[in-house]
């Protein structure tokens, strides 16, 4: 059975999607800790703004936001202050006072001006699994990611103000596809991105060495045997693995073993032992004794949770 890879980790799932419209002089500041957001720029200009710096967008444009800071997002840089996006997309202005029910305007469509210069989508992820957990933990707190994919773009716009049977679960995979997209862009840009697992690496021996412990997690690797397989020494692989992805390459597989077998808990249909021979562990016992020193919590209490 073909292993997940990184791309299979943040899945969105009844995720909240929306779009804004808004004309300027506007600025909405986000602080509502969600695990991942993406913002995708449809028309009109815009600035994101966090430890990024303060980036232009265009339309087309990507930003990624995950939940480890605060960002803005504005006509300007110094436009003054207006909308603040809190926990549970709730909304409010700079003096606290609810602006939810006056910003509202048909399905899915928000903003201070329905027919406002700047549209943008908003989708958040409102969870993640472990691998998903990996994968974005390698990006920065926020990237403006330059027009990552023409095609997908009118196609979510068109989607988003649409109000069909099944729709929540389309734009899931519209969101699930921006994403990817935009995380093959951003990590293929160079020496910016950090984290070189999500992608093809610029260093082939590094690139073959993931793929193959993606692809065949539960097999017997050996540092020996990676090596062989790469045709370097033992040390020569370590050190250009360790430079590329910031772990050794043993520690990126008990990593990522632990990760899969994380998420493989959330199917109540495998029992401990299948998980553990699935994702390389001997045994039940020693699988589970790897995952609370990494957890903190047995398999077992992760899995009631």
């Amino acid at each position: 059975m073909e292993s997940p890879g990184w791309f299979d980790g943040p899945r969105a799932r009844d995720a909240f999607v929306l779009r804004v419209v808004m004309e300027p002089p506007w600025s909405i500041r986000v602080v509502d800790e969600a695990p991942l957001t993406a913002v995708a720029l449809l028309s009109g200009t815009a600035w994101a703004l966090g430890s990024c710096g303060a980036v232009a967008m265009s339309a087309g444009d990507v930003l990624l936001a995950r939940d480890t800071e605060p960002y803005a997002l504005a006509s300007a840089p110094d436009a003054p202050p207006g909308a603040v996006i809190g926990a549970g997309q709730s909304c409010s202005a700079a003096d606290g006072r609810d602006l939810s029910p006056g910003w509202r305007s048909g399905v899915r469509t928000w903003g201070n001006d329905p027919a406002g210069r700047d549209v943008m989508v908003v989708g958040t992820f409102r969870s993640r699994g472990e691998v998903g957990r990996l994968l974005t933990g390698t990006l920065p707190a926020n990237v403006v990611v330059p027009d990552p994919d023409p095609a997908l773009l009118p196609l979510l716009a068109r989607e988003v103000e649409r109000d069909a049977e099944g729709q929540s679960a389309v734009l899931d995979r519209l969101l699930d596809l921006l994403l990817i997209a935009t995380l093959r862009q951003w990590s293929a840009s160079g020496p910016g991105a950090s984290g070189a697992a999500v992608a093809p690496s610029p260093d082939p021996v590094v690139h073959r060495t993931v793929q193959a412990l993606h692809a065949e997690p539960q097999a017997p690797w050996t540092l020996e045997a990676l090596a062989r397989r790469a045709g370097l020494s033992r040390s020569a692989l370590t050190r250009r693995f360790t430079q590329r992805v910031g772990t050794p390459p043993m520690t990126y597989l008990a990593n990522w073993r632990l990760a899969l077998g994380a998420d493989l808990l959330d199917d109540p249909g495998l029992t401990l032992a299948a998980i553990a021979r699935r994702v390389g562990y001997g045994s039940p016992f020693s699988f589970s004794a790897a995952f609370k020193k990494r957890y903190g919590v047995s398999p077992q209490e992760h899995r009631s949770r």
